[in-house]
């Protein structure tokens, strides 16, 4: 019982934020010291291109937790598909003036071979063996782009998105931004639409049962290679589709920004942030992650705080110090992540409501006699 109560609080929950996140762009809202764009109004463009950040690494992140939180796979590799979806889409718009389908099944055909050819040889080794074969992967597409082979990627200065091919809905990261936050809001309705189905089906719960006992598998004849394969794959097309729409949102692609170690321990921190293997958490996870991440940089950047003392000063100056000590503390003091803490405050109040009041007692006794 305590179980139905939680989803469909959990369903009215996600209802009712998807109608408020989506009529959001109308809402021409002025707050103060809450939103994270320079503008403190709800539908400037910088905030609806932060918040359209939050969705697409909302997206990642489900995608990443359906490899890691559902079927315990630690990759340090999904930044090698998000770059690649990001750089072969913005190669095949800006170099080849290719149209946009076109350029996005090419996009999602090379991810696809990528992620087929590379998952078949990380997944021959388990464990950490797996985390650092996927590690060199990512590494080694990094240094292929700094390299600029052939003049296409544009080295460490990356390269912007020419709009020419594009509709006129998507040309203009500035221009069409509420246009763009709908599409990234969009990417994260359709990623937790399929995460959702893959989870709920029989194939989820044999992820389930690798990540929980892979020899147990074995011997009930079930090949766990096929299943973790499948995994890494659409793991690795979700992160190539957030690449897509990356490069459509901020309108250029720069090796640091896509391909670094750093996006990679990102989404792995927005996970175990927000709860692995819970769908809901990895969302709630890098959206917070994300929001935090850009809400300090304005702060940091406020003139005020140039007169604090140095013991606030200093902290507020670094906003990656700031994140990281969140993320620790939420390790040590918040099992299960943002997810785990939501479900146990939901479960407490369902036994608290549950239980009859010292009144209620009281008037049985009375009833007893």
């Amino acid at each position: 019982m305590t179980s139905f109560l939680s989803r469909r609080r959990g369903v009215v929950a996600g209802v009712l934020a998807l109608l408020v996140f989506g009529v959001l762009p109308l809402v021409s809202l002025h707050v103060p010291w809450v939103l994270p764009g320079t503008v403190d109004v709800v539908n400037s463009t910088g905030t609806l291109e932060v918040l359209a950040l939050c969705f697409m690494f909302a997206g990642v992140a489900l995608g990443y937790d359906l490899m890691f939180g559902f079927t315990g796979l630690l990759s340090l590799g999904p930044v090698l598909y998000f770059a690649a979806g990001a750089y072969v889409f913005d190669i095949a718009v800006t170099r080849w003036n290719w149209p946009l389908v076109p350029a996005l099944a090419l996009t999602a055909g090379v991810a696809l071979v990528l992620a087929l050819i590379l998952g078949a040889i990380a997944l021959r080794v388990d464990g950490i063996a797996f985390a650092m074969v996927t590690l060199a992967f990512a590494q080694a597409f990094y240094f292929l782009i700094e390299n600029n082979p052939h003049n296409l990627t544009g080295g460490d200065t990356g390269l912007a998105l020419s709009d020419l091919r594009l509709p006129s809905l998507l040309s203009g990261a500035v221009s069409n931004t509420r246009n763009l936050y709908w599409i990234a809001l969009a990417f994260l309705i359709v990623t937790f639409a399929v995460v959702w189905l893959v989870t709920e089906s029989v194939t989820g719960h044999v992820f389930v049962a690798i990540r929980e006992n892979e020899r147990r598998l074995d011997v009930l004849g079930i090949r766990p290679f096929r299943f973790k394969l499948a995994s890494f794959v659409l793991s690795s097309l979700t992160a190539a589709a957030g690449g897509v729409v990356y490069v459509l949102v901020i309108g250029t692609a720069v090796p640091s920004a896509v391909a670094s170690t750093t996006v990679t321990i990102s989404i792995l921190i927005m996970v175990v942030l927000g709860g692995a293997g819970t769908r809901w958490g990895a969302v709630i996870g890098a959206m917070v992650y994300v929001y935090l991440q850009q809400y300090l940089l304005k702060v940091s950047a406020e003139p005020s705080f140039t007169t604090l003392p140095a013991f606030l000063r200093v902290p507020l100056s670094q906003p990656q110090f700031l994140l990281g000590a969140i993320f620790v503390l939420f390790v040590l003091f918040v099992p299960g992540g943002l997810a785990g803490m939501i479900g146990r405050l939901g479960a407490k109040r369902d036994t608290n409501l549950s239980r009859p009041r010292w009144r209620n007692l009281r008037v049985v006794k009375e009833l007893k006699k």
